[in-house]
């Protein structure tokens, strides 16, 4: 299957390339010459401009890949890929626009007759090898068609024990993707997801936090101790109840360096903490941990614990998030509408 792929950064260059070892044929663009160029020595079709993918991009109808920052850069290529593409065609926003946004495209290429999926993608920077968790939203029709690039850049059913009683039915979460509903439903479950995420990474955080500062010279001499937080962290990779691919990458930095000296602990949020708890206010839900997670992001800030170096191992660890790279907050929502726009970030 043919599509056009819009932002090779860290996540879409990878997809593209897992898309094409799969068979399927990409047509990419992105700003700089070399990125495009580095694509193309790998097998895809580099495109110098929207015009030119657009062009290139002959199977009908035309498909077209956004992996670019949530915020003002996805609504421009939106806005200007609807006025090249078709009746049928479809636009594919792969990053972590908020869901709001989602349905608000939808309805206005609608209009055109041009088909808008949201696709809340999950893997980092590992997702070329273990493949991409996605949550996806659309008419039943677009999302059906793109099934043979969904199954292409998902995980599979791998080594992970089925669930015990689970009802027969759609068979694509088992292969790590779904079809969550209409249009902002697949932005809105991987804005919870990431809500989530916030929650486990400073659980983590702060136990980390608690161990290390055992022998802190506050407390009485006999009830000290020097733990190995390295190989804490790596028996509980073993057999625990608290096991996990975030603790994996918390494990494999302490590995390296159990004082986490090239992380001063200043955490960034991408927009998706914020937005799960606007919605949990919305719909009366409490949300005490991803909640008191987000404010901890806010704080570290200020000033760092060594917790906050965990939080951010591990935030390099599945998204090569590096610190001071990234803007300082999200781009505040206007005021005249319920339009949101998230910080230019790779998907977490």
């Amino acid at each position: 299957m043919q599509i056009g792929m819009i932002g090779l950064g860290k996540m879409g260059g990878n997809m593209s390339r897992r898309l094409m070892k799969a068979g399927h044929h990409c047509v990419v663009y992105a700003r700089t010459a070399k990125t495009r160029e580095a694509l193309a020595k790998d097998g895809a079709t580099a495109a110098v401009s929207i015009v030119d993918l657009v062009k290139k991009l002959g199977e009908k109808p035309r498909a077209v890949w956004l992996m670019l920052p949530a915020g003002k850069v996805t609504e421009e290529m939106v806005e200007q890929l609807s006025g090249l593409l078709d009746r049928d065609d479809i636009i594919i926003d792969g990053g972590n626009s908020f869901y709001k946004d989602d349905i608000r495209n939808a309805k206005k290429l609608a209009v055109k007759g041009i088909r808008y999926v949201d696709c809340g993608t999950s893997g980092g920077v590992w997702g070329i090898e273990r493949g991409y968790c996605m949550m996806i939203g659309g008419s039943k029709g677009a999302v059906d068609h793109l099934d043979p690039i969904f199954s292409a850049l998902a995980p599979g059913l791998g080594d992970i024990p089925r669930t015990t009683g689970r009802p027969k039915g759609d068979p694509r979460p088992e292969h790590g993707y779904i079809h969550a509903g209409p249009a902002g439903a697949g932005h809105f479950v991987k804005m919870v997801h990431n809500g989530i995420e916030y929650g486990m990474m400073q659980a983590y955080a702060e136990g980390f936090d608690i161990l290390r500062n055992k022998d802190s010279k506050d407390l009485a001499e006999d009830k000290r101790f020097t733990l190995n937080l390295s190989d804490i962290a790596e028996v509980w990779r073993r057999g625990s109840v608290i096991s996990s691919w975030l603790l994996d990458l918390g494990a494999a930095a302490l590995a390296k360096d159990p004082q986490l000296k090239e992380f001063s602990g200043y955490v960034q949020d991408s927009g998706e903490g914020r937005w799960t708890v606007e919605a949990a206010v919305e719909e009366s839900v409490p949300a005490d941990v991803i909640t008191s997670a987000l404010y901890a992001r806010f704080r570290s800030r200020q000033e760092h614990t060594f917790g906050e170096r965990v939080l951010s191992a591990m935030r390099y660890g599945f998204g090569g998030h590096v610190e001071g790279q990234e803007p300082i907050d999200p781009q505040p929502k206007p005021n005249n509408s319920e339009r949101h726009s998230a910080v230019p970030q790779a998907a977490e």
